[in-house]
């Protein structure tokens, strides 16, 4: 069979096994000893380099990933562990889910997560959120019980803001906090998004290159901000504690707000405005350059 044929098998099966919510069964049992190698060589290398440019929390939640069998983590143990912490569970679906899907897995405290890990040629970078990304990236914090809440309270905004065609503007807010998000704290500024805990080369980039802006996060602001989903971000937004994103996000009323920004222009992904609460004003170099 050639290998067009074997990618189609392969997508009819996925497609036979998928429940109505998208969820698929992850079987851990196929996974293969390369495959299992390729987590363990991802996970010491990111355990390794975090502790000094991570949150704390992170940290802490990693353990959650420390499984009876070695490799790749096994979602009914994974599951079990963090029902017991936050009351969340983790399940597997075979890639981009639809909007209102993920709005509702994520406001009954489920995660979904890819089941398939990347090669070793896309060690470094591929685009497409494999299993490291969505389990290593966004596990560990799923254990803390306030992010855990603040997770929850963006799955019910999100099946909000699908009735408000907003969509879009909210998904703005995932991408600054929950993937590519800072933070403060006594020892400075502070890595918490997943998007950047999982990735070697943007655990560096984010918090020591002098190209990206890194401003204070305010709400509508963020909301109003593009971002990259090819490279490298241009902005990055500080919060200043979990506590203070869940409560922005569970105090906000939305809708009115959602109607203001109708009625403004973006701003431009890389910009600094004059009531921002500057950090670092980034140099752009990276972007400028084309450099990916």
């Amino acid at each position: 069979m050639n290998q067009n044929g074997a990618e189609e098998e392969g997508e009819l099966e996925t497609a036979a096994e998928m429940a109505g919510d998208w969820t698929i069964p992850q079987q851990w049992e196929r996974y293969s000893a390369a495959e299992h190698a390729m987590w363990d060589k991802l996970f010491a290398r990111q355990a390794a380099m975090l502790p000094e440019r991570v949150v704390p929390e992170f940290m802490s939640g990693l353990d959650m990933l420390r499984m009876t069998r070695p490799g790749i983590p096994d979602f009914d143990e994974l599951s079990e562990r963090l029902t017991k912490a936050t009351g969340w569970q983790v399940v597997a679906v075979p890639g981009l889910v639809p909007d209102r899907t993920f709005f509702e897995h994520l406001a009954n405290r489920r995660f979904v997560a890819g089941r398939f890990i990347r090669t070793p040629e896309q060690m470094d970078y591929l685009q497409e959120p494999d299993i490291f990304h969505d389990v290593f990236g966004h596990v560990p914090l799923l254990a803390h019980p306030v992010f855990a809440d603040y997770m929850q309270a963006y799955g019910e905004g999100g099946l909000r803001a699908d009735g408000l065609g907003a969509i879009e503007r909210l998904s703005r807010l995932y991408w600054y906090t929950v993937e590519f998000g800072l933070i403060r704290n006594e020892g400075g500024l502070r890595l918490y998004g997943a998007g950047i805990v999982s990735s070697h080369a943007e655990s560096v980039f984010a918090l020591d290159a002098p190209s990206p802006n890194r401003l204070g996060f305010d709400l509508k602001r963020v909301m109003r901000t593009p971002y990259r989903i090819d490279d490298y971000q241009q902005s990055y937004f500080v919060v200043e504690s979990f506590e203070d994103l869940l409560r922005q996000t569970i105090e906000t009323d939305f809708a009115p707000l959602y109607a203001e920004m109708a009625a403004e222009a973006d701003i431009p992904i890389e910009a600094v405005l004059d009531t921002d609460l500057v950090f670092t004003r980034g140099t752009q170099a990276h972007a400028r350059s084309g450099e990916s």
